[in-house]
């Protein structure tokens, strides 16, 4: 197939060569032709002196232009290519969970630029990223039957990196009929999961082995799981033997849910639901003098652009301040932050400064990031989103 080629600038391939698999705009001789293209085009990136570099999707509208599909530059991008990268990340994820709930396929690591796909037994949800992975929907669409045979394959195409694309929101169903909730498991706790209108893609898998270590400590002792949205963190901790538990959440809806995870696993007796703003329950309960044996805030990103990142950070260390109030002592606090604009480092500079707040100390007993089913590409460890501290405070 005769695809239009990119040069890159001189000396610009070098980054790319080495095995990063992104051109920016700034690396590329953008002729007029290149920026007449439309969004996603297929084409050959080479370098000035005319080496071959691979295939990519291209945007000239964004920063990040040029998204590297394969180094082979003969290769043909169509059913039997992506069928074949569904495959090597089905067989990693059989390597590693042995039931059918997980991120089937995590973008970049899993060299699929753009695409998100989790897996939901026989349902699947995927978001198409990138103007590039849209216009490739056709082919992966038929790869992801022939890969997998899925009842129902769900389109969350609503994440806002779309917008950064030139990329209309939009939910549909790409195939299949889909009954709603869809049933998981995770750590041997089912939930019924709201996947056409919860949030991303209807469940948060990236934090299954943090849910299993809050759970470890959870037997005998109250427990608060702030940002409940559909009590993945406190379901697991009432079945691991925690004495009560109170989801709290703003949404109704996802309290509802949570509410029915817990019948769904014979713990509603030692369940209740609080629905509030969790940042404003928080510096409530812990002015009420209220105290728990285990305490976990995992909110949404609070800094969503860089320029978010002052007001962020100090929402972080506001919350840990909080949050470490309504510890006892010797208790368990649990910490996240899903915000792709913080540094580890800084996450873990403000729990600190929130906990001196809160005249708090203690010991860090984990940190961690996503589950690996979330695998982070070894050129772009800012991929790598997930910041967790698991504390015991005196």
């Amino acid at each position: 197939m005769a695809l239009p080629t990119i040069q890159m600038l001189p000396d610009r391939h070098r980054r790319l060569r080495a095995g990063h698999p992104w051109a920016y705009s700034n690396e590329l001789a953008l002729s007029a032709a290149a920026k007449a293209l439309e969004p996603g085009s297929l084409v050959r990136l080479q370098a000035a002196n005319g080496e071959p570099l691979g295939l990519a999707s291209f945007n000239a509208r964004t920063l990040i232009a040029g998204r590297l599909l394969t180094r082979q530059s003969d290769a043909a991008i169509d059913v039997d290519f992506f069928a074949a990268r569904l495959r090597a990340a089905l067989d990693l994820r059989a390597r590693l969970f042995q039931r059918p709930f997980y991120r089937l396929v995590h973008a970049e690591a899993d060299r699929l630029p753009g695409l998100v796909v989790d897996r939901y037994g026989d349902v699947l949800v995927a978001q198409l990223n990138t103007a590039g992975m849209q216009r490739l929907e056709a082919p992966l669409v038929a790869a992801l039957h022939t890969v997998l045979a899925p009842r129902a394959i769900l389109l969350r195409n609503d994440s806002p990196a779309r917008a950064l694309e030139g990329l209309e929101s939009e939910v549909r169903l790409a195939h299949g009929e889909l009954e709603e909730p869809v049933l998981i498991e995770e750590n041997g706790t089912r939930f019924p999961v709201d996947l056409m209108g919860g949030q991303k893609t209807g469940w948060f898998f990236d934090q299954r082995d943090n849910r299993a270590a809050v759970a470890a400590l959870a037997e005998g002792g109250e427990m608060l799981d702030l940002f409940t949205y559909a009590g993945g963190f406190a379901i697991q901790a009432a079945r691991a033997g925690a004495r009560a538990v109170t989801m709290l959440d703003r949404s109704k809806p996802a309290l509802a849910r949570a509410m029915e995870a817990a019948r769904l696993n014979a713990v509603a007796d030692i369940c209740q639901t609080v629905a509030e703003d969790a940042l404003a329950a928080a510096e409530r309960m812990a002015g009420e003098g209220k105290r728990f044996d285990l305490v976990v805030a995992d909110p949404p990103a609070f800094v969503k652009s860089k320029k978010d990142l002052g007001v962020g950070l100090r929402a972080y260390r506001k919350l840990a301040r909080d949050a470490a109030q309504l510890v006892r002592p010797g208790g368990f606090l649990f910490l996240a932050s899903c915000s792709h604009n913080v540094e580890p480092a800084a996450f873990a500079e403000e729990v600190s400064h929130g906990l001196s707040a809160a005249r708090r100390s203690g010991r860090i007993l984990r940190q961690a990031g996503a589950a690996a089913d979330h695998p982070v590409h070894p050129f772009l460890p800012e991929s790598a989103y997930l910041k967790a501290l698991l504390l015991q405070l005196d």
